[in-house]
């Protein structure tokens, strides 16, 4: 039985929407239980004194009754409310916070742009793998969070007064998506981001992420037109021209994008237009976590993990009894294998990665049966929860555990968009190739293999008697020259 004090949740009251997400620990990491949201676009109702009307308050407190239900049964000393942009600016933030704290039965805390920032960055850093030297970009409704850290620590915080609901209220609020409305909203977000610019340039970055629900419906556009995972600039304005071809908000079409979502994205996207010019930022992903994973780990004191994906990925193995040593077993062959063709195919670390990655869990299907084993695999790892993985990093794993053996579905290895679709067949064939020499679990029957490719044609050259003294391998690979050969790839073996 679920015992009511192993529960945690955290509310943010936010400009645009409102949050809830309750989660348990489980062996030192968060399983989410419940995540409620609701648009209630608190911002739109400030007035032009900073006076929340009526309506506005309401639609928030209608929202917290929903929410109050399921606190109920979490101790109070395990739940924290925090309010941001909209409540720190209200003239009138009191009455509401006094009605909502009612509701709630426990305090409202209206937390300093600054505070927001560090709990945002705590956040990603608990749930986002890559590089520890970060740039957290988080986009709200009244205010967006610039963040550069190292690991666990924030090297420079800011937090600007502007948000997609703002900014639609003040530069697209004639409904209209003119090329003058999006040069109007992107100067106004320049003249927030340049003073403090060099600032954050300075302090320097290895990767940059994206913590806000702009970012995410981007990622959703993305997934839904093909393209990959990584946001750049050229793609921004590419989705700003078609927002303008639209000519009107309630017109707004794009591709992947949903009704939800689509009334406050063109100011979210010229906001984040401005970010990547004025910060010269090459490329943005999603993050895993922002505000309310940050204040979920802070109560529940977890360090933060050098590498999030190895806390994830031994979990896994452990939740799922996976052969550790055997898993291990295909992951070197398949690393020594990228490093001999990598000169050919040029497979970049994070690649290799990810490569590592569906290795150390490609025997995930053996949990729920051996016949269809890859596809359990990929149905796990499509749905499970994986804290340092984006949306797109997980269908490409689920799709390479999909194809690690027998026929090759071409399909979905295009239809994944975390690396181009070239890329993810050549990741598919090493990781096929590792498991067949892997296949007898042992290390001391795991061959010298000399892997050689010519653009897209892979030589694999044996020990001399080595086919002869291992028959069932042999056949395994005779098999698979068969399989790669009906989607039109060369494997020759000698």
């Amino acid at each position: 039985m679920l015992s009511a004090s192993s529960l945690y949740a955290a509310i943010d009251l936010g400009s645009n929407s409102f949050h809830m997400l309750v989660v348990r620990e489980v062996a030192g990491n968060i399983q989410t239980i419940a995540r409620i949201k609701r648009k209630v676009r608190l911002a739109a109702g400030l007035d032009s004194n900073s006076h929340l009307s009526d309506e506005a308050m309401e639609r928030g407190w209608q929202c917290l009754r929903l929410f109050s239900e399921q606190l109920q049964d979490i101790p109070a000393e395990q739940i924290r409310v925090v309010a941001t942009a909209t409540l720190r600016l209200a003239e009138n933030a009191e009455t509401f916070l006094q009605t909502a704290q009612q509701i709630l039965g426990c305090p409202v805390n209206v937390i300093s742009g600054e505070d927001e920032a560090r709990l945002i960055y705590q956040g990603v850093a608990h749930t986002t793998g890559g590089s520890d030297k970060r740039l957290v970009v988080d986009i709200g409704g009244g205010s967006t969070e610039l963040v550069t850290g190292s690991g666990s620590q924030t090297t420079s915080l800011f937090s600007l007064p502007m948000g997609c609901v703002t900014w639609l209220e003040r530069y697209f609020g004639d409904r209209h998506l003119g090329k003058e409305n999006f040069e109007q909203a992107e100067q106004a977000a320049h003249a927030m981001i340049r003073p403090i610019a060099a600032q954050l340039r300075e302090q320097g970055w290895q990767v940059c992420v994206g913590a806000s629900g702009t970012v995410q419906a981007l990622q959703e556009i993305m997934m839904a037109q093909g393209m990959d995972e990584r946001i750049t600039l050229g793609k921004l304005q590419q989705l700003k021209q078609r927002a303008i071809q639209c000519g009107k908000l309630e017109e707004l079409e794009i591709e992947g994008l949903t009704l939800e979502r689509a009334l406050v994205f063109p100011s979210g996207l010229s906001i984040l237009i401005a970010i990547f010019t004025e910060l010269n930022i090459n490329s943005m992903t999603l993050a895993g976590g922002a505000l309310r994973e940050g204040l979920v780990y802070g109560m529940l004191h977890l360090p933060i993990d050098r590498d999030i994906r190895s806390r994830t990925l031994q979990n896994i193995q452990r939740r799922f009894t996976i052969d550790a040593d055997q898993a291990e077993r295909v992951r070197h062959l398949a690393e020594s294998f990228a490093r001999q063709v990598n000169q050919s195919w040029k497979l970049d670390e994070r690649c290799r990665d990810l490569l590592d990655s569906a290795c150390l869990m490609h025997e995930i299907g053996l949990s729920v049966d051996f016949k269809q084993a890859p596809h359990h695999a990929a149905y796990l790892i499509r749905h499970l929860d994986l804290p340092g993985f984006t949306p797109s990093q997980k269908k490409l794993l689920a799709t390479l555990l999909q194809n690690q053996g027998n026929s090759i579905d071409l399909a979905v290895l295009s239809q994944q968009n975390a690396v181009p679709p070239r890329t993810a067949e050549r990741l598919c064939r090493l990781l096929r190739l590792a498991i067949i020499f892997a296949s007898r679990r042992r290390d001391d029957t795991l061959p010298a293999v000399r892997l050689q490719a010519d653009d897209d044609d892979l030589s694999l050259t044996l020990p001399a008697g080595w086919l002869e003294a291992h028959p069932l391998r042999a056949e395994l690979l005779e098999q698979e020259c068969r399989w790669q050969s009906y989607v039109h790839w060369s494997l020759t073996v000698s």
